[in-house]
């Protein structure tokens, strides 16, 4: 079976935080798709990785911080967080984050430790 296509049924959800989960989708070795379920309220911590990152808001509203440039986000917004760039999302709503890397995130591959 090849990678060319993820049906999200088949995609296992992985919890990241309080109130968040992900959910990785089309991937091959230099890019690679997330779509990332927030709770109201949940906070994606302010982190940075050397991965570039473009971000898709396919439902709900974020207050998104890039670089400590900070603003409010809604559905069908985006952002661009380039490599080793602090970035953060806090949900002011309930909603969906379509997120794009580049190189794959091989982090998000790795099994959990037992």
């Amino acid at each position: 079976m090849s990678n060319a296509f993820t049906l999200t049924a088949d995609a296992p959800w992985v919890e990241t935080g309080p109130g968040m989960r992900r959910q990785i989708l089309a991937r091959g070795d230099d890019l690679m798709m997330v779509r990332v379920d927030f709770e109201d309220n949940a906070f994606g911590v302010l982190h940075h990785h050397p991965h570039r990152q473009v971000t898709w808001v396919a439902a709900g509203c974020f207050e998104v911080s890039v670089g400590g440039e900070k603003r409010v986000l809604r559905s069908g917004d985006s952002f661009f967080a380039a490599k080793d760039v602090e970035h953060s999302v806090l949900a002011l709503e309930a909603g969906t984050l379509i997120d794009v890397f580049t190189p794959a995130r091989e982090d998000f591959l790795a099994k959990p430790a037992r």
